[in-house]
């Protein structure tokens, strides 16, 4: 019998941020239609029009996530029942869902869609008092606005204890490390080397806990929605 993971068709369209997102997540769906959104919003409005170009009938948002519950550490799961986006709160499609839910080693709640990094510890804390979302990102908002049935399937990187190093954002450009940009960044600010050491080696430990579900979900008889 077919995983719930090659059961799905092309019809599935799945934004990502990152190119390396994209790489581990089609091995898991080849027959999906991928687009990056380079970790920001403008991108994931642009990478929108290209899943729905591509024929996509229901979405997935994939990739790594802020963390703003304390109690999350790099690695967790998160498959969130609903995007806060501004003031609303849009509920994901529970019959997608179900075909991302391996049943154990996930979280289930809230994440909520940011237009800007949210990097300090202190706007993370104060993101989650607001919204009691367990997690942030940059596409999710834009996936749940479409208008389509959606599911959003993430892995806490940096967790809501840690603040993100300045060089996580000047050095990245179109999805991929930026090395003029991480290193201006370094030699402006060197005392962050090691706040970046640290997230580098959360984000491994985000990509192999993920990589580790995603090979146990492909393991499970087909869900039907």
């Amino acid at each position: 019998m077919p995983s719930p993971l090659k059961a799905r068709t092309g019809r599935l369209g799945i934004m990502v941020g990152l190119r390396e997102e994209a790489r581990l997540i089609e091995r898991f769906f080849p027959q999906a239609v991928i687009a990056l959104s380079h970790a920001h919003e403008a991108g994931a409005r642009r990478a929108l029009q290209q899943l729905r170009q591509g024929g996509a009938e229901e979405l997935l948002s994939f990739g790594c996530a802020g963390g703003l519950d304390p109690a999350l550490k790099p690695g967790t799961i998160l498959l969130a029942d609903s995007v806060v986006v501004g003031r609303a709160r849009l509920p994901s499609s529970e019959g997608l869902s179900r075909q991302f839910d391996l049943g154990r080693g996930v979280m289930h709640g809230a994440i909520v869609h940011s237009p800007v990094m949210v990097g300090t510890v202190a706007e993370k804390r104060a993101l989650h008092s607001r919204t009691k979302a367990l997690a942030v990102d940059m596409e999710s908002g834009v996936v749940a606005q479409s208008g389509l049935p959606f599911a959003v399937l993430r892995v806490i990187c940096d967790d809501a204890t840690r603040p993100l190093p300045p060089a996580a954002a000047s050095g990245l450009r179109e999805g991929r490390v930026y090395l003029p940009g991480l290193l201006g960044s370094l030699v402006r600010q060197p005392g962050q080397i090691g706040a970046l050491m640290a997230l580098g080696r959360d984000a491994a430990q985000a990509r192999a806990s993920m990589k580790t579900y995603l090979e146990n979900l492909a393991e499970l008889p087909a869900k039907r929605h």
